[in-house]
């Protein structure tokens, strides 16, 4: 089952990405057009002998051991069969853990596209040599070389899974069915104090996709990328539906609680949230609407200062490897990275149910990203809005 995940990102982290970044980029949609100039860091060329142990950093349910829930326990053998004892420590957001890998004791971290950029520009996250990983070769193709994993074609990790951020909504009280996220954007009075939304800065993101689509005059081309009228516009839409706003959340048992009670009735969610609000009895119906969706895709990241680093090779390569993959999967509440995890799930419709194999479903998806200075659409001749001042918006949002 998924627990929770935040996204609070703290001013001061975020601005480190500006100063590590240089306005370089070109092009559209790929890491190429990110603008970033990381360290110059080399990826090891071979492995040596394992240290013994590895220290991680992680979503809660990403490394369990057996002591949540003695029948689920992915880490006992990977102890037995590297000998490379595994700590972990879980992070409640994505800016808890830049500030832990900064401090040198971690070897590596399952990050988000919101703080992953912020590892690699900041030269706290190392480039990985993905021929040492023997599984990355059965990673679907649409989590390699992306936006927040890669710059110029080098990967800085191994992707470990993706979901998208879904529209949700009572198909008993909301009538006709909604198609667009105009449902809790300009229809949003319709339920008046019954809308949800996820409550992070990276939200900004989700109104952008919308005005992307409903304002092609913004020119916007990347969510992520936003101008300074860009970004305003943004945020003047999410002013707009603060008023209409009944919740919001980033805890999926108070979604999954408000859906069942009826004082939430449309909003953004996950899949796991629409599986499990539904076999709790709510009426309950969650999709990518026409506009596209945006998304998460986590990626697990060596650290440039790894004391372990042969052993956290190792545990790449384990948690990408089918079996475990496919149990993290259904654990997690996301699709899968490895292509051979869907045919070990428990529930044989699991991968269908999260869109696993379905390259044209992500290629709606804009996943998590870190808005820098430097444009992520590849523009020059303006300065986009980093994310030090999309958290300062987000408080003003919320009043």
């Amino acid at each position: 089952m998924r627990l929770t995940r935040t996204l609070s990102a703290a001013a001061g982290v975020a601005a480190l990405l500006l100063t590590a970044a240089c306005g370089s980029g070109s092009g559209s949609g790929g890491s190429s057009a990110t603008g970033l100039n990381p360290p110059d860091l080399k990826a090891p060329t071979k492995l040596g002998r394992t240290e013994g142990q590895v220290n991680l950093v992680a979503w809660a349910g990403y490394v369990e051991d057996g002591s949540n829930d003695p029948e689920v326990n992915w880490v006992g053998d990977f102890e037995k069969q590297t000998g490379c004892q595994v700590h972990s420590k879980v992070a409640a957001s994505s800016d808890e853990m830049v500030k832990l890998m900064k401090t040198g004791e971690y070897d590596a971290v399952s990050a988000s596209g919101d703080a992953s950029l912020r590892l690699i520009a900041s030269g706290d996250a190392a480039p990985v040599n993905t021929a040492l990983v023997p599984h990355y070769k059965d990673v679907f193709s649409g989590l390699k070389n992306g936006a927040w994993n890669s710059v110029k074609g080098q990967m800085y990790g191994i992707p470990h899974g993706r979901g998208a951020n879904l529209l949700m909504y009572n198909t008993e009280k909301v009538s006709p069915a909604p198609t667009s996220w105009s449902a809790v954007f300009d229809d949003a009075a319709k339920h008046k104090g019954h809308v949800t939304a996820y409550d992070s800065p990276i939200y900004i993101a989700d109104a952008a996709l919308y005005l992307k689509a409903t304002r092609p005059e913004l020119k916007i081309k990347n969510p992520y990328a936003l101008d300074q009228k860009q970004f305003d516009a943004s945020v003047a839409l999410l002013k707009k539906q603060n008023a209409d706003i009944g919740e919001y959340w980033s805890d999926y048992l108070k979604e999954i609680s408000a859906f069942k009670s009826g004082d939430s009735v449309v909003g953004t969610s996950w899949q796991v949230i629409a599986s499990l609000t539904a076999g709790e009895g709510a009426k309950v119906r969650a999709f990518v609407p026409k506009e596209g969706s945006t998304g998460w895709s986590d990626t697990w990241m060596v650290s440039a200062k790894a004391k372990h680093p042969n052993c956290a090779y190792k545990w790449l390569d384990w948690i990408v490897s089918p079996k475990v993959n496919a149990q993290v999967a259904e654990y997690f509440g996301e699709a899968p990275a490895n292509a051979k995890a869907c045919a070990l799930t428990s529930d044989k419709n699991f991968c269908d149910t999260y869109h696993a194999a379905d390259e044209g479903y992500w290629k709606n998806i804009a996943f998590w990203n870190t808005p820098i200075e430097q444009c992520l659409d590849g523009r020059t001749d303006v300065r986009c809005v980093p994310y030090a001042k999309w958290v300062q918006a987000w408080t003003e949002i919320k009043g």
